[in-house]
C-alpha cells in the first residue's frame, strides 16, 4: 500500500478523518453480494409463499435503513446526508442464490462506499434471517465494491482492475 491508513494520526491513534477542507462533490457507490440457498427456499421467496411475508420486499427495507444508519455502526464513518439509496436484487435460479446490489449517492464530501457495503450486508442478512427455520445453511458470499466515483480519486470499477 502507497497511501497510509488515514484512520489513524501521527501517534497511531484512531480518529474520524477531517474532511473539512475536501471539496464537495457528486459522489457514488455501488457493491453487491450474494446469498445460496437451497432451491426450495429460493422457490419459496420468488413465489411469495414464505410465511414471514415479502422476503425481498423487507430486505430492500432494511438494506435502505442500513446504508442510513452505517456512521451508527462502524465507529470512523462520517453521518452522511444522502440523496438516493436503491437496493436491487437479481434471482439466480441456476446456482439457487440471490445477488443483491446497492447504489448509495450523495453530494458531500466523503464518500459513499461503506453506506453502500452496509447495506448489501443488511440485505442479505434479512433475507436469512427471515428463512433461517426453512434453511440454516445459506451462505452470504462475495460482498464487494464495484464501483464508486467523485471526489478526489475520481472513479475507479472493479472490472478495470
Amino acid at each position: 500500500m502507497t497511501t497510509p491508513l488515514t484512520h489513524f494520526d501521527a501517534a497511531g491513534q484512531a480518529h474520524m478523518v477531517d474532511v473539512g477542507d475536501k471539496a464537495e462533490t457528486r459522489r457514488r457507490a455501488i457493491a453487491e453480494g450474494w446469498i445460496r440457498m437451497q432451491p426450495q427456499t429460493l422457490e419459496l421467496i420468488e413465489q411469495g409463499n414464505h410465511r414471514k411475508g415479502d422476503v425481498l420486499g423487507i430486505a430492500r427495507v432494511a438494506g435502505i435503513m442500513a446504508t442510513k444508519r452505517t456512521a451508527d455502526l462502524i465507529p470512523l464513518c462520517h453521518p452522511l446526508m444522502l440523496t438516493r439509496v436503491a437496493v436491487d436484487f437479481d434471482i439466480d435460479r441456476p446456482d439457487s442464490a440471490i445477488r443483491c446490489q446497492v447504489t448509495a449517492e450523495l453530494k458531500g464530501q466523503t464518500g459513499v462506499e461503506m453506506e453502500a457495503l452496509t447495506g448489501v450486508q443488511i440485505a442479505l442478512l434479512t433475507i436469512y434471517d427471515m428463512c433461517k427455520a426453512v434453511d440454516r445453511g445459506m451462505e452470504i458470499t462475495g460482498v464487494r465494491l464495484c464501483h464508486k466515483s467523485g471526489g478526489k480519486s475520481g472513479e475507479w470499477n472493479r472490472d478495470a482492475q
